[in-house]
C-alpha cells in the first residue's frame, strides 16, 4: 500500500471539522492574539487529540502515523495545529515513561478533553537548545519536590491543565554523565499557579500563545515524578523524536497549502492579457517547491514507520524536521512572490501563514542544531560543541 494514502477517513474526518473554522476565523484570532478555544475543543470532541491514547483509556490507540495525518490535514487546510499540537507529543512521555497511576489519574480525562496536556517545560533563558545546562531545580523535601527557576518559550501555559517539567535533581558537577541528573514531573498547573508558578506571556511575530515561567518555591508531590529521578534526559529524547516527526508533517501541510493557493492564484490572475501561471518564471518555482515537497513527505512517511517499529529514528526523525521545514518555507517565500502585493493583504491569508511557517526551521530545534547531529552521529564527523 502507498504509504502516503493511508489513513484517508482520518483525513476526511480532520477536513470536515477544519471547514467549520474557515479563514475569517483564523484572522480574527491572529488579528486579537486570541487562542483558539472553539477551534481545540472542536478537534478534541472528534477524538484527534486523543488518537495516540490506548482505548483503554478512552482513546483510540492509533500509531505516530495517523497523528501525523492528522497534523498534516489540519495544516492543509489552512487551520493552525499549533494550538494543539503538544498534546500529541508530549502524550509519547507520559505513554512510555508514566507510572500507571499517573495514566489512570490523567489520560482519560485528557481524552474527553476535561483535561488538556498541552504544555512542555525545556527551554531556559540562559541555556536555550544546549538543554544540559538547564538551571531549573527540583529540590526533593520529604514527600515533595520544590522547585525553582525559569523556563522560557512554554507554549500554550496559558490554556493548558498539565505540564511536563524538565528540572535538574542532582546538581551538574555532581553527575558522571552531561545527561545524568535530569528529571521529568507531571506538574497540575492549575494547582501551581499563584503557588509558585507565574506565567507571563511573550508577545511573538506569530500568535503562538508563548509564555515564559517563573518557579519560586512550587511545591509539587513526589507523584508527579515521571519514571525514574535522573533519567528524565533520555526519556524526552524519544518524545523530542516523535515532535520533530510531527512538526514535519504540520509542515508538510502548510507547504501543501501554499502550493495549492499559488497554483489557483496563478491560474486565476491575469497581467498583460493572459494568466501569469503560464510564464516559467512563476511555473516554475511552484513546480519546484511541490518537489520538495513530496520528497520531505516521504521522510516524514519513513521516520514515523521507523519510530512506530521501535528502532531508533534520531536520524530520520531530524532529516524528516530539517526537510519538510524547509520545504514549507520555500513554499511560503514562493507564495508571496506569486501573489506579489496581494500576497502581504491581511484578506488573503498568505501572510499569516507565511509568518507561521518561519518558525519551524528555528524550532522547536534549529536547523544548525540538526545539521551538527547528522554530522556527528551518521557521518562521523568530529562533535562541534
Amino acid at each position: 500500500m502507498n504509504p502516503l494514502g493511508r489513513h484517508s477517513d482520518i483525513r476526511d474526518a480532520v477536513r470536515n471539522v477544519c471547514r467549520e473554522f474557515p479563514a475569517e476565523y483564523w484572522r480574527e484570532k491572529d488579528r486579537e492574539r486570541a487562542y483558539p478555544t472553539e477551534f481545540v475543543a472542536a478537534i478534541t470532541r472528534a477524538g484527534f487529540l486523543a488518537a495516540l491514547i490506548p482505548e483503554e483509556f478512552g482513546g483510540s490507540g492509533l500509531g505516530l502515523d495517523a497523528a501525523c495525518a492528522i497534523m498534516e490535514e489540519i495544516q492543509a487546510s489552512g487551520c493552525n495545529g499549533a494550538a494543539a499540537h503538544a498534546q500529541m507529543y508530549v502524550m509519547n512521555t507520559l505513554l512510555r515513561y508514566g507510572s500507571d497511576e499517573q495514566k489512570r489519574a490523567y489520560l482519560p480525562r485528557i481524552a474527553t478533553g476535561e483535561m488538556r496536556l498541552q504544555a512542555f517545560g525545556v527551554s531556559e533563558p540562559t541555556s536555550g537548545t544546549d538543554t544540559l545546562s538547564l538551571r531549573t531545580f527540583a529540590r526533593r523535601d520529604g514527600d515533595e519536590y520544590v522547585v525553582a527557576g525559569q523556563k522560557i518559550w512554554t507554549s500554550r501555559a496559558e490554556h493548558s491543565d498539565l505540564m511536563v517539567l524538565l528540572a535538574r535533581t542532582t546538581p551538574g558537577d555532581r553527575v558522571e554523565k552531561k545527561t545524568d541528573g535530569l528529571s521529568l514531573f507531571l506538574v497540575d498547573m492549575r494547582e501551581a499557579v499563584g503557588h509558585g508558578m507565574t506565567i507571563k506571556p511573550i508577545r511573538t511575530m506569530m500568535n503562538h500563545s508563548t509564555t515564559e515561567i517563573f518557579f519560586d518555591g512550587l511545591r509539587i508531590p513526589a507523584s508527579a515524578l515521571i519514571g525514574e529521578e535522573g533519567k528524565g534526559f533520555r526519556y524526552i529524547l524519544s518524545g523530542m523524536n516523535a515532535e520533530r516527526i510531527l512538526i514535519g508533517a504540520e509542515c508538510i501541510g502548510d507547504a501543501k497549502w501554499f502550493i495549492a493557493r499559488a497554483s489557483a492564484y496563478a491560474g486565476d490572475r491575469s497581467v498583460f492579457a493572459r494568466p501569469i501561471g503560464m510564464n516559467q518564471g512563476v511555473q516554475f518555482p511552484i513546480a519546484r517547491c511541490y518537489a520538495r515537497m513530496r520528497a520531505a513527505e516521504l521522510m516524514v512517511h519513513h521516520a514515523a514507520a521507523l519510530y512506530m517499529e521501535g528502532g531508533n529514528a534520531g536520524a530520520e526523525a531530524n532529516m524528516a524536521k530539517l526537510l519538510a521545514s524547509e520545504a514549507s518555507w520555500a513554499a511560503a517565500d514562493m507564495c508571496v512572490q506569486t501573489f506579489g502585493g496581494f500576497g502581504f493583504a491581511e484578506e488573503y491569508d498568505v501572510e499569516r501563514k507565511f509568518r507561521e511557517a518561519r518558525l519551524y526551521t528555528v524550532a522547536p530545534i534549529s536547523t544548525n542544531l540538526i545539521l551538527s547531529y547528522l554530522a556527528e552521529h551518521v557521518l562521523g564527523l568530529p562533535r562541534s560543541y
